[in-house]
C-alpha cells in the first residue's frame, strides 16, 4: 500500500480549505484517508498552516510521500528540515543534541520571517490607509474651495452693477491719493 500526505478539499465555492490528510494512494482526493494531520486555508495572506508536526514527521520518517504542495508546505514548517536531520543521526554523522540545536536555531529564524513577513502586511495596510485617508482629505478641501469661490463669484454677480462701481472708485481713489502724496 502506497502512503500519501495530500490535501482534501472542503469548504463552499471559490472559499475552499483544505485537510493535510494521510491517505492510500488509490482512494479518491476527498475520500476516505487514514488519519487527519491538520489543516491549510490558502485564502489568508500568510496562507494559515495549523498541523500535527510530530504526526507529519512520524509519517513521513514511516516512508509516507507528501504530494508537491505538501511538501512546499511541511517545507515551509520545518518538517523536512527535521526528517532530514533525524536521517543525519540515524547514519550516526550527527549526535541528536547537535540535530537538535540545529532545528532549533533553524525554527526560530523562520519564525522570525514568518513574523516580520505578518507585521510587513499589517503595517503596509495601515500606510496604505494613512494615504488614502489623506488623499480623501485633499480632493475635500479642493471641492471646499471651489465651492467657496463659485458662492463669491455668484454674490458678486448678485450685487447691482453701480454698487460694483462705487467699489472700485473707492479703490482705486486711495491709489490715486497715495501717488499724489508721492
Amino acid at each position: 500500500m502506497a502512503v500519501k500526505i495530500r490535501l482534501a478539499r472542503r469548504g463552499r465555492k471559490k472559499a475552499a480549505m483544505y485537510d493535510i490528510v494521510v491517505a492510500d494512494s488509490r482512494s479518491p482526493r476527498d475520500g476516505r484517508f487514514i488519519e487527519k494531520l491538520g489543516t491549510y486555508n490558502p485564502n489568508t495572506n500568510p496562507a494559515t498552516i495549523n498541523y500535527d508536526a510530530d504526526r507529519a514527521f512520524h509519517w513521513m520518517m514511516t516512508g509516507a510521500q507528501p504530494t508537491d504542495t505538501v511538501r512546499a508546505m511541511l517545507s515551509y514548517r520545518g518538517v523536512l528540515m527535521r526528517r532530514h536531520l533525524q536521517l543525519g543521526v540515524d547514519k550516526g554523522a550527527i549526535t541528536q543534541e547537535v540535530a537538535d540545536q540545529r532545528f532549533n536555531d533553524w525554527k526560530a529564524e523562520k519564525d522570525a520571517k514568518i513574523e516580520g513577513k505578518r507585521t510587513g502586511l499589517v503595517d503596509a495596510k495601515a500606510d496604505a490607509r494613512k494615504a488614502a485617508l489623506a488623499a480623501e482629505t485633499k480632493v475635500k478641501e479642493a471641492r471646499a474651495e471651489a465651492i467657496r469661490q463659485r458662492e463669491a463669484a455668484a454674490l458678486a454677480a448678485a450685487t447691482p452693477a453701480p454698487a460694483a462701481e462705487e467699489a472700485a472708485t473707492e479703490e482705486a481713489a486711495p491709489a490715486t491719493e497715495e501717488a499724489a502724496a508721492e
